[in-house]
This record gives structure tokens, sequence and C-alpha cells, in this order.
């Protein structure tokens, strides 16, 4: 049962309307978490969250979860009229966290010797598609993720929501310059790149595997593509002319962790 429940100050509901924009959540090193499959998934990972807000009318649909949370948390209560001011969410669920951005630099953010498969993303704009993308590298067990320079911002209230959470549970580089990257990449992985025409059918691989895609309207530069061990293209029957971005990741990092 949730107790112990604060009320905020106009201070606060001003703050936490404004994280909605990507430099004012960069100016305080926080951003929100709004959902009860998000919120939860938060509670389980290593992160921690900075507070969580509450709508009483929706208790039966967060209950459970907050009973969850540390109850060193601070923890708010909102009026559906302050609720709505900050919620990206037609009909909430009536929770929401407020979580910290790591503070960690570029270059300690990632490390060729890092356990694991992993997704390199180039100029991903599209914040739905991100999401989807967190949430199958984290099904198929790529728990590292590179995002190029010119990406969307990973703490877009709907990159969290379509990752349902799971980018709580990878390890996320973000303003990576991958031209500088991909060569230390190569060191300890074997990089693949993927086009829509070119390239060799998907297959089994031995060793630990980076997957580099780009965005599904402009692709994979050539200088980006001329930088992998191996080129791959999904094959297709052609009645259409492409599979969207997420699909065609999902199935790629399937072909590479599948035996």
């Amino acid at each position: 049962m949730a107790n112990n429940l604060s009320v905020p100050s106009q201070a606060q509901i001003k703050k936490w309307m404004r994280l909605a924009d990507g430099k004012f959540r960069r100016q305080e090193g926080l951003f929100a978490a709004e959902g009860v499959k998000v919120v939860e998934e938060l509670l389980s990972s290593r992160r921690q969250a900075e507070a969580i807000l509450l709508l009483p009318e929706k208790r039966k649909y967060w209950e459970k979860i907050i009973t969850k949370a540390s109850a060193e948390i601070p923890r708010y209560e909102l009026t559906r009229a302050q609720w709505q001011k900050i919620s990206q969410d037609k009909e909430p669920e009536g929770i929401m966290a407020l979580v910290a951005m790591p503070e960690e630099p570029f270059e300690a953010g990632y490390s060729t010797s890092a356990s694991g498969n992993i997704l390199i993303l180039h100029e991903i704009s599209n914040p739905g598609n991100l999401g989807a993308l967190l949430r199958s590298a984290l099904w198929f067990g790529f728990d590292n993720v590179i995002l190029s320079t010119g990406s969307v911002e990973y703490t877009h209230p709907k990159v969290v929501r379509t990752s349902m959470g799971s980018l709580f549970h990878l390890n996320i580089v973000a303003d990576a310059p991958l031209k500088k990257v991909l060569p230390e990449i190569r060191k300890c992985c074997f990089l693949i790149g993927s086009d829509v025409r070119r390239g060799v059918a998907p297959h089994v691989l031995p060793k630990k595997v980076a997957l580099l895609l780009g965005s599904e309207s402009h692709g994979l530069p050539d200088d980006l593509l001329g930088m992998v061990d191996e080129l791959w293209c999904i094959p297709g029957s052609g009645k259409v002319d492409s599979l969207s971005l997420p699909q065609a990741a999902a199935v790629l990092m399937y072909e590479c962790v599948k035996k």
C-alpha cells in the first residue's frame, strides 16, 4: 500500500513538465519513465528511481508495483490536472518514475571487452523505431547498444515507453562517433552491416557479433558499409520494397544468435 505521499510544489510540476524537452532533460540529468510495465522494469533493474509520481485514482494499476520500490524513494501524489500536464499517455496508468541519466563520458561508456553482442545504430531518428529496437535487443541478448551522433535520444518519452522498460537492462552509449568506434569494435567482434539490396544471406556465426543498422529512410552510408566484415541482406519475395527497420533488425538479431 502506498503511504507517506508528498504533495508536489508548483515549481516541481513545472520542472517535470519540461522533461519532455531533450535540452532540459540533459540540463537536469533527469528523464521520465511512465507506465506500469516501464516502472516495473526500472525497479527490477540496477537503475535507481529518483522519485515516483502517482495518480491515486489509478491505484488498482500500480498498487502492487509500488511495494517493490525502496521506501527511501520520494513519492508524490498528483491530481488529474497535474498529471495531464506531465503525462505522455492518453489514458495513463497512474505511475511514473523520474530517473537520473548516466554521467559517464563516451570513452568510459563502452568497452570492446564487454560481454554480449553489440547493436550499433546509425542516425535512428524515429523514437518509436528506437524503442522497438531496444526491446528486441534485450530479447535477443544484444546487451550493449551504441547510438551514433544524430540519433534520437534514448531518454525521449516515446523511446522509453515503446521499449517497455527494456532500456533499463541494457548498456547504452549515445552520441558515438562511429568512424572512430567501428575499427575498435572489429578488434573483438565480427562486424555485420545490412543492406536492402546487396549482401549475403544471414547465417550462423561462431563468434561475438556487432550488428550495424541504419535508419529506415536512408540505411547505412557507404563509408560505414566499407568498414564492416560482412554485409547481410534478408532474402524476400520482392512483393514489397523492404521490411520495417524493427522487423529487419529482429530477423538479423535472431540469425546472429541462432545456433
